[in-house]
């Protein structure tokens, strides 16, 4: 006892014990397998070291306890026999589960999260007990990090993956009211037009520029909340956002001059595209591919349905006794209505950050500050940030014929839908003398198709998409371009029948009608190349929808601006066969890519 105690102390001999089992009361056992403890008591290495014939005699021959200053804990062997050389193998394990050197002289009552600190006992156990299996061929498994906190296997209660499908849809339907909300917006204001030109004295066209300037702001926005989302999770910056953008509808409400309600609609469009620009990334922390096609699904239609449901709102508000100024309140009241429904419903669920928060908690409740989350070991690099979402983009745009070729569909297609809402107040109110309110109900048209769009998508999902998967074990990006032809063989079949229906002599139901197949093809357009993107671009994604949605964001501002005049001097029937005519000169997009996407992926360094 005498040599082994004062070498101990000395730090001249390092002492090897038999493992033990940590009670909680500051007591260790004797359980197997030896362990090497360095002076100060605390562990320093799993490594066995071998004693000689004296040594062994000796610490079987102890009795007493030793008592190591640093951990103030008991160590005595029951059996008072040295362990045969299998049980060599165990590592040492405690109530916590965690390794006795490290929990020794913490008290059970310290575990302030017990399912968390439970879960990480049992992969700490799993991941010790690996660490001297070796493989067939002799060499050592890769050790596994024991303070390292992952999932507690596939079926995880915590990981949004595994959230029940109820919870997974309403986190979808909630999420999708609130696209709701700031796509209306975008638009409502469209409306007010025509009273706000006249109230402070300027040309129409210049009072366009509230719902221009809204749109821009979509697509400065992701510059900001993109990386927020991916550094901070989803839930703190999608709020934020929404609860900015229902800020700035009070000054457009009260506005006494223009430039308040520019200034102000730009940044509540840029305060605004937060949900557009998250939402997305939400639904694929929760749902596998298949699923998330649905979801994605029901997400673009309340991205598209809002922005026409707008001028329907909007132009009876405007022509009762309201007037223009509600349309920016009633936006406020269903924002501040679904921000708090949302806030209260929709929990986190980016994976590495609900593991850093897991792995925080464990941190304090064992007193053990090596635990951490693979999130943890990377610090905030801005300027990978920075590269990501404002140099790659571009750099990508240039490089990528298929960016480049979907990204020009997308943002034609997106900008001729906020041109609509210039268009059909002319073909209807101005060409058959219809009223504001009445003149936008021909709207109801286009949400009809895109309910259709959402229902064919849903479809063909769970059938064609779901085998072509489950065939070859991975997503086919190629199968997303099937519902595209379909809407891109809709939409220009849609204008060329709005625009050679548009006479006033001919009855208005033809012309309603064509609005179902103009809604159709925008959103299996736009909904099938978003997912396109996705699929081929995988981990460059973020950064290859970065691009997409600066590009289109401004052809969407900026197709307003022109669409009063085309109209006015070009006349509507020739005016929208004018835009028929590109929509089809597009067309062979999704064919080309279709048959020969594959063989174009494999030349992208950005697709591996």
């Amino acid at each position: 006892f005498d040599y082994l105690f004062a070498g101990f102390l000395s730090g001249k001999y390092p002492v090897t014990i038999v493992m033990a089992e940590h009670y909680g009361d500051g007591i260790i056992r004797t359980a197997s397998g030896r362990q090497t403890y360095a002076p100060d008591g605390l562990l320093t290495s799993d490594q066995h070291v071998p004693l000689d014939n004296e040594q062994q005699s000796r610490a079987a021959s102890i009795s007493g306890t030793t008592t190591a200053h640093s951990t103030s804990s008991s160590i005595s062997d029951p059996s008072g026999e040295t362990k045969d050389d299998d049980d060599q193998n165990s590592k040492p394990k405690t109530k916590t589960g965690l390794p006795a050197g490290i929990t020794a002289g913490l008290n059970e009552e310290n575990f302030s999260t017990e399912a968390d600190v439970e879960m990480q006992r049992e992969r700490t156990n799993r991941s010790l007990n690996e660490k001297d299996d070796e493989k067939d061929d002799g060499e050592d498994k890769e050790e596994k990090d024991p303070n390292l906190v992952d999932w507690d296997g596939p079926d995880d209660p915590g990981n949004p993956m595994n959230f029940p499908e109820w919870k997974k849809w309403m986190i979808t339907i909630v999420a999708g009211l609130m696209t709701f909300s700031v796509t209306f917006a975008s638009s409502v204001f469209s409306t007010a037009t025509t009273p706000t030109s006249q109230l402070f004295g300027v040309s129409q066209e210049v009072m366009i520029l509230g719902t221009s300037l809204f749109v821009l702001g979509f697509a400065f926005g992701p510059i900001v909340w993109s990386p927020f989302s991916e550094l901070y999770g989803r839930k703190i910056p999608l709020f934020i956002g929404f609860f900015i953008f229902a800020i700035f509808q009070i000054p457009v409400a009260v506005a006494q001059n223009v430039y308040t309600i520019f200034i102000c609609r730009f940044f509540g469009g840029f305060a605004a595209s937060a949900p557009l620009g998250i939402v997305g990334g939400l639904l694929a922390d929760i749902f596998g591919p298949v699923d998330r096609g649905i979801a994605v699904a029901v997400f673009a239609s309340a991205t598209f349905i809002g922005p026409v449901a707008g001028p329907i709102v909007g132009g009876f508000i405007t022509m009762s006794y309201l007037g223009w100024r509600w349309t920016a309140w009633i936006t406020l009241i269903m924002a501040a209505f679904f921000g708090i429904i949302g806030f209260v419903l929709i929990p986190e669920t980016l994976a590495p950050v609900l593991l850093s928060r897991r792995a925080k908690k464990i941190r304090f409740a064992t007193k053990n500050w090596a635990i951490h989350a693979k999130a943890d070991e990377n610090e905030v690099d801005l300027k990978d940030l920075a590269h990501r979402y404002l140099l790659k983009p571009f750099q990508m745009l240039a490089m990528e014929p298929i960016l480049v070729a979907v990204t020009l569909y997308m943002g034609f297609i997106y900008g001729f839908l906020y041109l609509c809402f210039e268009a059909y107040p002319i073909a209807f109110q101005q060409e058959r003398g219809w009223n504001a309110g009445v003149g936008a109900l021909p709207f109801a048209a286009i949400i009809v198709g895109v309910a259709f769009g959402s229902c064919f998508i849903a479809y063909f999902t769970k059938t064609r998409f779901a085998r072509k998967m489950e065939e070859t074990g991975d997503v086919v990006p190629e199968e997303r371009m099937i519902p595209m032809i379909v809407g891109g063989a809709l939409l220009p079949i849609g204008m060329f029948w709005f625009a050679w229906t548009s006479n006033p002599n001919i009855i208005w139901v033809p012309e309603v009608i064509s609005g179902s197949f103009i809604g159709g093809g925008i959103l299996l357009i736009f909904l099938q190349g978003l997912n396109y993107i996705i699929d081929v671009y995988k981990a460059n994604a973020n950064s290859a929808i970065a691009a997409n949605t600066f590009f289109r964001s401004w052809l969407g501002a900026g197709f307003p601006m022109f669409a009063t005049y085309m109209f006015d001097n070009l006349g509507v029937p020739w005016a929208m066969s004018l835009l028929g005519f590109l929509t089809l000169a597009l067309f062979p997009v999704p064919i080309l890519f279709f048959f020969y996407g594959s063989k174009i992926r494999k030349m992208s360094k950005f697709t591996m």
